[in-house]
């Protein structure tokens, strides 16, 4: 039996699956603000899952950052409790087994990789477009990090051949401007719409303005499509990927996936451009369920 774990800003959700993927189990907690009570949350989710299937389990944990490989610490955390912190050491000492950690977008993308809607593909860029924009990547079943830890953090990028009013973009939390996760974010999306109509909507709103025929939110969306194509376009170019999944909230967002991939001829180097786009299979499961690919099912 594998477990995962999606260590969560918000909530922690926790999985048991067997050999094939079936779900055996599933739990879930509100997640604390606090170090030492999110070490205890796991442990408690652990064991109830334990409890419920009466069976012992491989544990991995997606988590939102990484662990630095030469100190075990963990960096780059929303969750700014867990920086700094022997994350995956305290962990194997609680649950008294070896654990595997990942980053929670490498996580989304080996659930689509393995099971999920690219399930097959030798490379498999998995995508983040919610409230930040990441990604995963994931060569033959295996998720691939990096030298620093970084591997598919393209939101972090400037946006692709930018128009002159997207000069020099907003600014970023990063320190930067123009960063691809500031147009093409859930956040961001509102944030521009807001810029070019004066209205504040929430994005989800926006997106059901454009659905109604609304013709500034139509607007709206097709900016965001187009800033997508773009970024996605030079991700083309440099991976080549075999399929391209979306997550995140802007994923559920009607046609998002088929109208990206209208425009990609536009971008990409080749006169032939054959990388599918899809939505995910797995939907917000797939961040726990790839928590628990990171142990290979026996």
């Amino acid at each position: 039996m594998q477990i995962g774990i999606d260590l969560g800003g918000t909530k922690i959700e926790g999985i048991a699956l067997d050999a094939m993927g079936r779900e055996l189990a599933r739990q879930r907690v509100p997640t604390p603000r606090a170090y030492d009570e999110t070490i205890a949350a796991v442990a408690s989710l652990v064991a109830q899952l334990e409890s419920v299937t009466g069976q012992r389990g491989t544990v991995g944990i997606g988590i939102p950052g990484a662990l630095m490989p030469d100190t075990g610490l963990v960096k780059n955390a929303n969750s700014v409790w867990l920086i700094g912190q022997p994350l995956g050491a305290d962990l194997t000492v609680r649950l008294q087994r070896e654990v595997r950690l990942d980053n929670d977008a490498n996580c989304f993308a080996l659930s689509e990789a393995s099971d999920g809607a690219a399930a097959g593909a030798e490379v498999v860029f998995g995508v983040i477009m919610g409230t930040g924009v990441g990604g995963g990547i994931v060569v033959r079943g295996r998720g691939l990090t990096g030298r620093n830890l970084i591997a598919g953090e393209w939101g972090h990028n400037p946006l692709p051949w930018p128009h002159a009013d997207e000069w020099p973009g907003p600014r970023c939390y990063c320190g930067k401007h123009g960063c691809i996760e500031s147009w093409i974010s859930g956040p961001a999306v509102a944030a521009d719409h807001l810029r070019v109509t004066g209205q504040s909507l929430a994005t989800p709103d926006v997106i059901a303005a454009a659905e109604a025929g609304a013709p500034v939110a139509l607007a709206t969306r097709a900016r965001l499509i187009d800033r997508a194509a773009r970024s996605l376009g030079t991700v083309i170019n440099l991976l080549d990927p075999d399929v391209i999944v979306l997550g995140g909230g802007l994923s559920n967002v009607p046609r998002i996936a088929e109208d990206i991939t209208a425009q990609l001829p536009a971008w990409v180097f080749s006169n032939d451009v054959r990388t599918p786009i899809v939505r995910n299979r797995h939907g917000d499961s797939s961040g726990v369920r790839g928590a628990a690919w990171l142990w290979p099912a026996s």
